[in-house]
């Protein structure tokens, strides 16, 4: 049956919040405490079988396909900046997180608080990442705010 438009799937978690307020530390206790990882202090890449696998993709860095396949992502906002260099769609990214890896857990700075960016590519990014994280937080099961290291459930 096919999902209906804001209807959770997965068990998906955002966590959103300011730069360096510990979304990755909180993110990687959540993923501890479900056993999606194996050690949340070990290095954030391990390799097996003579290939590379992710615990965490970085979205400054790593490539679109780990965002597919980790069961953390951190820093949306990053991949999305590069999505919108790359003149590709933002929505369609979305869309695969969604029917790819329904139980990740996302993290995304806020990036809509403060002043208005006089540049236009920035102010698209804060947009973009915006919708994105509206979006994502509709259909995540559950959405916490990070503030001074605490985590705030507000879903």
């Amino acid at each position: 049956m096919p999902r209906k438009h804001g209807q959770e799937r997965g068990n998906m978690i955002l966590i959103i919040g300011g730069a360096w307020q510990g979304k990755l530390a909180f993110a990687l206790e959540l993923a501890k405490s479900a056993d999606k990882i194996t050690n949340p202090f070990d290095s954030f890449m391990f390799e097996k079988e003579k290939k590379e696998t992710y615990e965490v993709a970085e979205g400054v860095r790593d490539s679109f396909e780990a965002a597919m396949k980790c069961p953390i992502i951190h820093g949306l906002h990053e991949y999305i900046r590069r999505i919108l260099k790359e003149g590709k769609s933002v929505d369609a990214f979305v869309d695969a997180i969604e029917e790819q890896n329904p139980n990740v857990i996302i993290t995304s700075d806020e990036l809509g608080c403060g002043i208005v960016p006089l540049d236009p590519e920035d102010r698209d990014l804060r947009e973009a990442s915006g919708r994105a994280s509206v979006r994502l937080a509709r259909t995540s099961k559950e959405v916490y705010r990070m503030v001074c290291g605490i985590g705030t459930r507000i879903k």
